[in-house]
């Protein structure tokens, strides 16, 4: 399947702007600057993702979960993410096509937070790490 001039595009004004909202976000941008160094590479990639995604286009053949294990913050953060994306999306996408968009985005958040914070520590907060069931005692 290929997807229109236009159509490409809008999906990477919407990538663009996604950035541009996530790098004014107190949470999102500091973890951005962090781990995004080349942002016309990395532009490029995410483009093809949503590409893909939304128009089916098989521009991305790339494993998406990856490279999101390696980042560091808190599971707050897929809020500020999908608060993003989504006003990046409307912004930047026909209606139709922004919607798709924006079910995969909530779809892939939520099945990140699963993959990445598999456990609650001892408040009952998702954890990357499993809680120390240390009893003491012999």
């Amino acid at each position: 399947m290929s997807a229109t001039h236009d159509e490409e595009a809008a999906v990477e004004w919407m990538v663009r702007r996604f950035y541009e909202l996530g790098l004014a976000d107190d949470v999102l941008g500091p973890i951005f600057r962090d781990a995004i160094h080349d942002w016309d590479d990395h532009i490029r990639v995410v483009a093809d993702f949503w590409s893909h995604s939304i128009h089916g286009t098989g521009r991305y053949q790339r494993n998406a979960f990856a490279p999101h294990m390696r980042l560091r913050f808190e599971p707050e953060a897929f809020d500020h993410w999908l608060a993003a994306f989504e006003q990046a999306a409307r912004e930047s996408l026909a209606p139709e096509h922004a919607e798709k968009a924006i079910r995969i985005a909530r779809h892939m958040a939520q099945s990140y937070k699963a993959g990445m914070f598999p456990f609650a520590d001892a408040d009952g907060r998702p954890s990357r790490v499993p809680v120390s069931r240390n009893r003491g005692g012999g």
